[in-house]
C-alpha cells in the first residue's frame, strides 16, 4: 500500500492517530482577536471571572487545528472532503500549553447507491490535550474514493 489511502484501504475500527501540536497564549488570542473576540479567548485575566475561570481557546480555534490534525494523520489519496457533520461538541475548554492530537475512528462505510466509485465514511475523531482529556468530540462524514482503475 502507498502512503496515500483509498476506499479500498478502509475498513471500519481502523484507527489513526495524529502528531502533537501545541497551543500557546499568543495564539489563543490572536486567532480569538481575528475570529472569536469574546473576553474569554482574549484577556487572560478579565477571563478569571467568566464561565471558563480562566483563557480558554475558541471552540472553533480546537476545531481549525482538529482539521489540520485530521488532514495529516488520514492520508487520504483525494483529500479529507467533507460530507457532512453529525457531532461537534467541546466537553472541556482547551487552554494556553495544551498539546493537541487527534485520535480518529472509522465508525461506518456506506457505499453510494448512485456512484459506485465512492463510499461515505462516518468517523469518529476526539481531540485530546496531553493529559487524555478530551477536549472535542466530532462525527464527521468523509467523501472517499476508490484506488482508479489502470
Amino acid at each position: 500500500m502507498s502512503g496515500k489511502l483509498y476506499l479500498d484501504d478502509l475498513y471500519v475500527g481502523q484507527k489513526f492517530m495524529s502528531g502533537g501540536y501545541p497551543l500557546d497564549e499568543a495564539q489563543i488570542i490572536a486567532y480569538a482577536a481575528q475570529f472569536d473576540p469574546q473576553i474569554f479567548h482574549l484577556d487572560p485575566e478579565a477571563a478569571k471571572n467568566t464561565f471558563f475561570q480562566g483563557l480558554a481557546a475558541s471552540g472553533w480555534h480546537t476545531a481549525s487545528i482538529s482539521m489540520r490534525l485530521v488532514t495529516e494523520s488520514i492520508p487520504l489519496a483525494d483529500g479529507v472532503i467533507g460530507g457532512g457533520m453529525e457531532e461537534l461538541a467541546w466537553p472541556q475548554p482547551t487552554r494556553p500549553g495544551d498539546v493537541l492530537h487527534v485520535e480518529s475512528e472509522v465508525v461506518e462505510i456506506i457505499p453510494s447507491q448512485s456512484k459506485p466509485n465512492r463510499a461515505m465514511v462516518r468517523m469518529l475523531c476526539q481531540t485530546k490535550n496531553q493529559h487524555g482529556a478530551v477536549l472535542q468530540r466530532f462525527r464527521p462524514k468523509m467523501v472517499c474514493f476508490k484506488r482508479p482503475e489502470a
